[in-house]
């Protein structure tokens, strides 16, 4: 699995995906993103079920972001899952 999706790319999706118009596709994925940055800068982790979290750690040497994948993206990749369902 190679390649990079460009915001652009993943707005075309998201249109095909809810039979949407590319403006309408656009302002979701931007109101989707800047709620996300309002809660990291807020200091607050966000979990999207089914999908995974995204965690702020507070260390000596300052914040760490990280991400847990869920089940189902951690049997995509073969890594160790109970997810049991279509990938």
């Amino acid at each position: 699995m190679n390649g990079c999706v460009s915001k652009n790319e993943l707005v075309k999706q998201i249109t095909e995906k809810m039979n949407s118009n590319y403006k309408e596709s656009e302002m979701w994925l931007n109101t989707f993103t800047e709620v996300l940055y309002d809660n990291f800068k807020q200091g607050k982790s966000v979990t999207l079920t089914g999908f995974g979290g995204f965690y702020l750690k507070q260390r000596s040497s300052g914040t760490v972001f990280k991400f847990n994948p869920g089940q189902k993206l951690r049997a995509l990749f073969g890594w160790s899952s109970t997810y049991k369902g279509k990938l």
